[in-house]
């Protein structure tokens, strides 16, 4: 990965432009899915739907470890030529598609074996959006779905509501490597 001073990041700033929604970096609790999913494995080949994926760390690790076929989705289509120049150094490739949470349907959903998703629920208003997401999944028969925060209310609220209506796990966790990380993880399998 690059941080935002290197030079080929600061060139895709000026023919991109600055993403609107926050995909503007990678984001620690990337760090924190990496862990879990090292952890608990996908198997090799899964679909996997990276939600939010602002510059795509969570998808491209995915394919990279697992040879998972990745889409990457954000409302912001700035952060695709970000994700394409990632998945490039890493040698895999992340399909990408510009769409709302809300707007994903059920059918959507059921191509896809896992959903990811790393610091997306960072406004009040996105918790619904994102919990009705996260039930979708599970009805279209996604087998699991993984969301890491550093432990915003709102996505304490999401997490709270799925482990209670939906059978979800919620846990806390901290990582030193790659880089010091704390928050939280939100898993619903199947």
């Amino acid at each position: 990965m690059r941080k935002n001073a290197h030079p080929d990041i600061r060139k895709l700033r000026r023919e991109a432009g600055e993403p609107a929604l926050h995909g503007n970096k990678f984001w620690k609790s990337s760090c924190l899915m990496m862990d879990y999913l090292q952890r608990t494995p996908l198997e090799k080949g899964a679909r996997v739907l990276d939600i939010g994926c602002g510059w795509g760390l969570g998808g491209i690790f995915c394919a990279k470890r697992f040879g998972a076929r990745v889409t990457g989705l954000d409302a912001d289509p700035s952060v695709f030529p970000f994700v394409h120049y990632h998945a490039g150094l890493n040698r895999v490739s992340v399909d990408t598609w510009r769409c709302r949470y809300e707007k994903v349907s059920r059918a959507d959903l059921a191509g896809f074996d896992a959903v990811i998703g790393t610091d997306i629920c960072f406004w009040d208003k996105l918790e619904n959006p994102l919990y009705n997401l996260t039930r979708r999944a599970l009805q279209a028969g996604v087998q699991r779905v993984v969301l890491a925060d550093p432990g915003r209310p709102p996505f304490r609220s999401l997490a709270e509501r799925a482990e209670d209506k939906l059978g979800a796990t919620y846990e806390e966790r901290e990582i030193r490597r790659p880089m010091k990380a704390s928050g939280c993880l939100m898993i619903a399998e199947q």
